[in-house]
């Protein structure tokens, strides 16, 4: 039986303050929606996206407003994420956090199809739809293109400007807002939804990146998947092993049992998901040096130690694996 997508509540929280900053009563059509109002109050809540998608329609057509989706991201903060939106914020490069959005955006909502590629001298944010899912209106696809915009300009800086974007919906009435919102030319009645940023600027080091911040963040994010969603067995043991390595690395069985499971079907459920123990070990591993070397605070053989290994040495192989380069010059090529 198909699993029902949700979205955290959160994000209709911008929805209701866009709709009172039109003098629309939001808490009708939240009801009418079949969303309970008070749900809002709690950080971890979730509602079903069909009914946030409702939700969605009846706004527009009681505000009567074309551009009520760049309305909506006005409203969105840092928390609108959760712990996501903290972990964004720190990171290295935009490259890193479009990545990171990427990967957790499930904290969110599980009702979008994200990918972050190259092609040619720009990046591209694909913003598609889960087959699963109902379709989202064109104004929540506006507001999350004009959100993806925002980050990009609270981390690279005000001069950020897209190359393009590409917008499935029919051309509005006024381009002008969307031109403004999404600080670039638009294509209306695209075969997709895409947000088009340049190598240079995607790649360029962030000056308020903070790398223990952002994997503190990304932790957190973990446990909430665990915990509230239909989470990998992937993420669980991603998650314990991060909080696990700084006390050496733990064997299998330990996982196994951490999760309450024989270690046979930990295994046999990594493989379902074309993975196996050592690789998420690895990439845990990984995953934290990165961010651990690049932070000037930390020794080299504090580090070996923090992802599990024994002795600096084989951190230091390891590491030349992952990058290519040995721990210092990474970090040599980035302070």
């Amino acid at each position: 039986m198909p699993r029902t997508a949700t979205a955290l509540t959160s994000w209709c929280r911008a929805i209701k303050s866009a709709l009172e900053e039109s003098g629309v009563d939001s808490e009708q059509l939240f009801r009418e929606s079949g969303l309970q109002p008070e749900a809002l109050k709690d950080a971890n809540a979730r509602y079903p996206v069909e009914k946030t998608i409702r939700l969605w329609r009846l706004a527009v057509e009681a505000t009567g407003d074309e551009a009520f989706g760049l309305r909506v991201s006005r409203h969105i903060r840092q928390t609108t994420f959760h712990a996501l939106g903290y972990s964004l914020l720190a990171s290295a490069t935009l490259d890193k956090a479009f990545e990171r959005l990427i990967r957790y955006f499930r904290i969110v909502t599980e009702a979008y199809e994200l990918d972050w590629h190259r092609e040619s001298q720009s990046f591209v944010f694909l913003i598609g739809v889960d087959g699963h899912s109902h379709r989202p209106t064109h104004e929540a696809i506006d507001a999350f293109a004009a959100v993806a915009v925002r980050l990009c300009r609270a981390l690279y800086g005000e001069s950020f400007a897209c190359e393009r974007v590409e917008l499935e919906r029919p051309p509005p009435d006024n381009a002008d807002f969307w031109i403004r919102a999404l600080r670039g030319p638009v294509q209306f009645g695209a075969r997709r939804n895409a947000v088009h940023i340049g190598v240079d600027i995607a790649q360029a080091p962030l000056e308020n990146a903070n790398p223990d911040l952002a994997v503190m963040n990304d932790e957190i994010v973990r446990r909430y998947l665990a915990e509230h969603t239909q989470a990998s067995i992937v993420d669980r043991v991603h998650s314990l092993l991060v909080e696990s390595l700084p006390n050496g690395e733990p064997g299998q069985q330990a996982v196994a049992d951490s999760l309450h499971m024989s270690l046979r079907s930990l295994q046999r459920r990594l493989a379902e998901e074309n993975t196996a123990y050592q690789q998420v070990l690895n990439d845990a591993r990984r995953e934290l040096a990165l961010a651990h070397v690049a932070n000037a605070r930390y020794s080299l053989s504090e580090i070996a130690y923090l992802v599990g290994f024994a002795d600096s040495s084989s951190f230091s192989r390891a590491f030349k694996r992952w990058t290519g380069e040995s721990p210092s010059q990474y970090r040599k090529a980035r302070t």
